[in-house]
């Protein structure tokens, strides 16, 4: 049976391949160009120098960095259970309206010698403002954390102030290359808009180097290695965790961080399990003003590699902690429990135990001597 044909002769069976042969290439198209940056957002590869650097850490061996414990066993592994949680779990992993976003008001009346807050953006990016000078963690603008611009975890709330917004920084600090904490997009501006040096852990320079950071503004240290930048004292410190962009992991250390001046002190965790190190860093480095400490996508299979809320609580006293500040939660959602599971645990927690606390709004400034009391903005919106 021959295809009905048109006024003009041609068939409709050949329009209609044609039109769904079109569709198909500009599915083609529309797929190569959302994945154009994916090789580039991997990342660098190990080598040279900074290979041969990287040979010489205590952390480093059989060609890959390790934690102190074997934490090989609980590293998440995308299963058939875990996809099957992901789309037929009943928890609520995103709020039920929108996230609230303040903007810092300008600053007042401070003593620079004194000054000590923090302003947290959502996630782990945060502003350590401290005795003067301007130090910010892990810092993520994009609309995903991810290789790529079209699929991976989305933010759930936009960032409170858009990077030109950023007052003059003195350092960039990088906890790990996971893509929740190194974001090529934000790296880049950043090295456009500002001439702070970016602190990293070994092996994370190489990312860096491929994004176009200029050589002198890469810094990379080991666990314990301290660097002296604008009057302050950075300390790159342990944490138990794992690191990878791409198919193979570990071949770029992990680290949490110590900010120290004349007189405040500041500790971020990065990612990490808990373990043993936490009080051998408050020993070391302590007592601290604030902790910024991770509370977020925990999960029973993986107890080692992120902490759950009542270990954050029991790491912030090992490090003779101040003022706890929790971070990792809210923006993106990367476990399998409720959005705001975390920070309600943690709240129970910090009352049973007597720990100072603040949740602050993404965009709060949170004056560390005198934080705002704790008020369970999120319940509302949970």
């Amino acid at each position: 049976m021959r295809a009905p044909k048109e006024p003009n002769g041609r068939t409709t069976g050949r329009r209609i391949t044609s039109v769904a042969g079109l569709a198909a290439l500009a599915g083609l198209a529309g797929a190569a160009w959302a994945a154009r940056n994916v090789p580039a957002a991997l990342g660098g590869r190990l080598a040279g120098v900074r290979a041969e650097r990287a040979a010489r850490s205590p952390q480093f061996r059989d060609g890959l960095f390790h934690n102190r414990a074997d934490t090989r066993t609980m590293v998440p592994v995308a299963d058939r259970n875990l996809f099957r949680e992901l789309l037929f779990g009943k928890q609520k992993r995103r709020p039920g309206a929108p996230v609230p976003l303040l903007r810092p008001a300008a600053e007042t009346g401070i003593d620079p010698a004194r000054e000590l807050n923090v302003i947290w953006y959502g996630h782990a990016s945060a502003l350590i403002e401290i005795e003067g000078r301007r130090v910010l963690l892990d810092p993520v603008w994009s609309d995903r954390c991810s290789p790529s611009t079209a699929v991976g975890p989305r933010r759930l709330h936009e960032p409170p102030v858009r990077l030109d917004e950023l007052p003059r920084l003195d350092a960039i600090l990088i906890s790990h290359d996971h893509y929740d904490h190194l974001d090529m997009g934000t790296v880049r501006e950043l090295t456009a808009r500002q001439s702070a040096p970016f602190l990293v852990p070994l092996g994370v320079g190489a990312h860096l180097d491929r994004w176009g950071v200029p050589a002198e503004r890469i810094i990379e240290l080991d666990w314990s290695q301290t660097h002296r930048v604008s009057g302050l004292e950075i300390t790159c410190t342990a944490a138990q965790h794992f690191s990878g962009r791409g198919l193979r992991r570990n071949v770029t250390l992990w680290s949490s961080w110590v900010v120290a001046g004349e007189q405040r002190r500041v500790y971020y965790t990065g990612d990490s399990g808990y373990f043993g190190g936490y009080a051998e860093i408050g020993a070391a480095h302590g007592p601290f003003d604030v902790t910024l400490m991770q509370i977020g996508a925990y999960d029973r299979a993986w107890p080692g590699i992120h902490m759950f809320p009542e270990e954050a609580v029991a790491a912030h006293l090992d490090l003779r902690g101040g003022l706890f500040l929790p971070v990792h939660w809210a923006t993106f959602n990367l476990a399998l429990h409720d959005w705001s599971e975390p920070v309600d645990r943690l709240w129970a927690e910090a009352k049973a135990r007597d720990v100072r606390l603040a949740v602050p709004r993404p965009g709060e400034r949170v004056v560390v001597d005198d934080p705002p009391a704790v008020d369970g903005w999120w319940q509302a919106i949970a």
